[in-house]
This record gives C-alpha cells, sequence and structure tokens, in this order.
C-alpha cells in the first residue's frame, strides 16, 4: 500500500499529537484524540509511510484503536525494516485479538488467562470455553486455551484450538507457533517444521521460533530422537 503523499500534513499531526500521549502512557486521552481525528483506515495508510516515527505511532495507536480490519496491514509491518516498528506492530495484533470478542466473552478471556497466570489450568480452560460459548469465532480464546492445554500436556486439544483459531485469524502467528510446538512435543517432527515455517514467514523476527526449527530440523536429520520441550506464547 503506497502513503497518498497529500496527506504528509495528517501523518505530522499524528505524530505530534499522539506521539507524547502514547509515549507517556496516557492511553485515555490518546484513545480520545484517535477516535477525534483519525479513522483506522487513515491509520492503516500511515502505515505504510516513509517516515519511521508515523510507522511507529501509527501501530502504537491502533494498539489502542484498531480492529480486525487493521490485521493484515499490521501483519506486513511485522516485516518492517525497522525493529521497533515491527515491535509496536506485534503489540497492536495482540492488542486487537484479545479486544476482538464480544464483551461478555472478553471477560471471560481476562478471567481465563488471570488463573493461567496462577497455573489454575482447569478453571482457565473452563473460562476460555466459556467465552467460546459466548462467541465462537472469538479466536485469541481457542488460542489461550490451547496454551493452557498444551501446559497441560494436552497436545491433541492444544493443536485443535491452535487450528481453529488460524481459520479465523491466518496471519495468528502465535497459533502457528503454538501448532508446531503441540506436533513436536507428539514426534510429529515434520508438521512441527511446517509450523515453524510458516510461524516465521508471517513474523520473521519471532521470538524463539527460529531456534525451534533449528531443533526439529536437527532432530529430522538424526532420525527424529525424543520430543522437546519447548512452550508457547
Amino acid at each position: 500500500m503506497l502513503l497518498d503523499y497529500g496527506k504528509t500534513a495528517d501523518a505530522q499531526r499524528l505524530v505530534r499529537t499522539l506521539g507524547a500521549k502514547l509515549y507517556c502512557g496516557d492511553m485515555q486521552a490518546a484513545l480520545a484524540a484517535v477516535r477525534e481525528q483519525f479513522t483506522i483506515e487513515t491509520l492503516v495508510e500511515f502505515l505504510a509511510s516513509p517516515c519511521r516515527d508515523v510507522r511507529k505511532v501509527s501501530a502504537m495507536a491502533l494498539a489502542i484503536a484498531g480492529d480486525s480490519t487493521a490485521v493484515r496491514a499490521l501483519a506486513a509491518a511485522l516485516h518492517d525494516s525497522d525493529d521497533q516498528v515491527a515491535a509496536q506492530a506485534e503489540q497492536a495484533l495482540w492488542s486487537i485479538w484479545f479486544r476482538s470478542g464480544k464483551g461478555a466473552a472478553r471477560t471471560a478471556l481476562a478471567c481465563g488467562c488471570n488463573h493461567m497466570a496462577h497455573r489454575n489450568f482447569d478453571t482457565a480452560i473452563e473460562k476460555f470455553s466459556w467465552s467460546l460459548a459466548l462467541d465462537g469465532n472469538f479466536a485469541e480464546a481457542h488460542n489461550q486455551r490451547a496454551i493452557a492445554y498444551f501446559l497441560q500436556e494436552r497436545y491433541e486439544e492444544a493443536i485443535a484450538d491452535c487450528r481453529a483459531a488460524l481459520q479465523r485469524i491466518p496471519e495468528h502467528f502465535g497459533a502457528m507457533a503454538g501448532m508446531g510446538h503441540g506436533h513436536a512435543q507428539l514426534g510429529r517432527y515434520t508438521e512441527a517444521r511446517r509450523c515453524y515455517a510458516d510461524a516465521l514467514l508471517i513474523h520473521p523476527r519471532l521470538e524463539g521460533i527460529q531456534t525451534s526449527l533449528g531443533q526439529v530440523e536437527q532432530l529430522l536429520a538424526c532420525g527424529a530422537p525424543p520430543s522437546m520441550g519447548s512452550k508457547p506464547r
């Protein structure tokens, strides 16, 4: 996507208006400014700006105000030449994915994440399942339940939930990597290699996955000895 250079002044205004608020963490003021002065479509367009600061602030703004319409452009920004822009794009994607469900489903998801952080995995799975009962298209509820299943060593169920998340959001690099982890634990190294490679095609800077890919390639070269112990995000 090429930037309409007639909007250069708007891009500069974006940095002036939102930059300070976002950098200092004044999210409420930043959100109000975004909603008042910029559309999501404009912020997506600014992700193609030749100016690094515009791209970075646009990604930061989409983290607080973006929706599913911004996912494809943010996924493209994961390949940005600037590490900080890519990092902000990743954060924006996670933020959008976590808030993409219906209201009550988001509440159940948050509750499940809290239980998972305290290693109450059975209760976490119950909350994620309730979230999906409220909104069957909530991809992040599938992804978080996949993580809980993985941590309980229920790898087939984890893979199924990763697959469900990817059916709803093909750009979900976390679910793709998680599916790779599940296959690796089950000794399916060819499938794990494919998932890791696909995750890196979506997000080339994905932390740890290049290492995981190298490990399964070594295992395949050696005749697939015992499975690995890596964990998904």
